[in-house]
């Protein structure tokens, strides 16, 4: 590892620790070892409070730790409670324990992905868009639209009976809004028109 990027890795560590350090569940975790892994295990925890629903990959490369560096310091953190993980798919999530029902589990999972998330901001500031404007929206295809609407149905995020309804779209926006910073910039400019689209009334 060169000297840059070794620096790079630090800081990076030491800014998600010292958000991990003031989080209530810090200490839960936080022991230090033979490795020194505190520090990495706050910046873990700083990052998943930040993050949440983030996979493993995203969170070791994130925090450009290694495989078995993060493994390691992701088990101590499950094993204490401070953490948990939610098997999506493929993906294993992480998650600050005690913090998200069932529901904004699920809903955080999918909205880490790209198409579902951008259909779930279309649909949060156009309720009547259709699949075709969805589409459009997104530069995919009708059929990918489709096969992700039956995704989010069968997660309980969408309901597909009448057009394209989302459930609970008070709890998608706050989600949205409160992470909007660790999703893209159509999240950061749906936060900006938040009050907008609450004080809606079609």
């Amino acid at each position: 590892m060169t000297r840059g990027v070794d620096e790079e890795k630090r800081a990076t560590l030491k800014r998600f620790a010292a958000a991990g350090a003031a989080a209530p569940f810090a200490a839960l975790g936080g022991d230090s070892d033979a490795t020194g892994g505190s520090d990495t295990r706050d910046a873990i925890v700083g990052y998943v409070a930040a993050t949440p629903g983030a996979h493993f990959s995203k969170l070791r490369d994130d925090l450009q730790l290694g495989t078995g560096e993060t493994q390691h310091h992701v088990d101590r953190l499950l094993s204490a409670g401070t953490i948990v993980s939610w098997r999506d798919g493929d993906y294993r999530r992480f998650f600050p324990a005690d913090r998200f029902s069932a529901f904004e589990r699920t809903a955080l999972g999918y909205l880490r992905r790209s198409t579902p998330r951008g259909m779930v901001i279309a649909l949060l500031r156009d309720p009547d868009a259709t699949g075709a404007d969805l589409a459009e929206q997104l530069g995919v295809s009708r059929a990918t639209v489709s096969s992700h609407a039956a995704a989010l149905e069968s997660a309980g995020l969408l309901s597909r009976e009448d057009g394209y309804a989302l459930e609970e779209p008070e709890t998608l926006l706050t989600l949205l809004v409160r992470y909007a910073d660790s999703f893209d910039a159509a999240a950061d400019a749906l936060a900006a028109d938040a009050a907008d689209l609450i004080s809606h009334d079609p």
